[in-house]
């Protein structure tokens, strides 16, 4: 059994025992408090591309709302993708594709619940998989398209407290 997580200096990688080897974090000492994240990225792309797009002229249909399902989707399964992040019970998944002329989508998912863990790791999956459902969906006519600039941009709650940045 591993030992419970201990607060470290800023820094501290906490995924690793004292032995170096992979660990998932022992958070059951930790208390339940209301934990928020947002990330943000975006899909940069031909302008004919976001025009397609928001002229709903896709030939496999509506790309910004199978986007968003796939982000939300993708947010609840985080711990299936990423090996030591904890399976967490989300409250809220907000993912929104915004379009941005002349070449990019902009992508915001806001993640929430109450628990013992942060949702950031949750919320930039969800934005990398809006992302990657944007560019199926369209590859079809425009392959050069960049999935980029994803970040962290707020998180809230647990013993870290607050975090912001643009």
């Amino acid at each position: 059994m591993s030992e419970p997580e201990t607060p470290g200096s800023p820094g501290t990688l906490t995924h690793f025992d004292a032995e170096g080897r992979a660990r998932m974090v022992d958070v059951g000492a930790k208390p339940e408090t209301g934990r928020t994240a947002t990330a943000r990225g975006c899909v940069t792309m031909a302008p004919e591309t976001l025009a397609m797009i928001t002229e709903g002229r896709a030939k496999k249909g509506d790309v910004l709302a199978v986007a968003r399902l796939a982000g939300i989707m993708a947010a609840k399964r985080t711990a299936d993708l990423i090996p030591l992040c904890h399976p967490l019970m989300l409250s809220k998944v907000e993912v929104d594709l915004v379009p941005a002329p002349p070449d990019r989508v902009e992508i915001t998912a806001t993640v929430a619940l109450s628990g013992r863990t942060g949702v950031e790791m949750e919320a930039l999956t969800a934005v990398s998989i809006a992302g990657l459902t944007v560019y199926d969906m369209c590859k079809a006519v425009d392959r050069a398209m960049r999935i980029g600039e994803i970040r962290l941009t707020h998180k809230a709650g647990g013993k870290s407290g607050a975090f912001s940045q643009p």
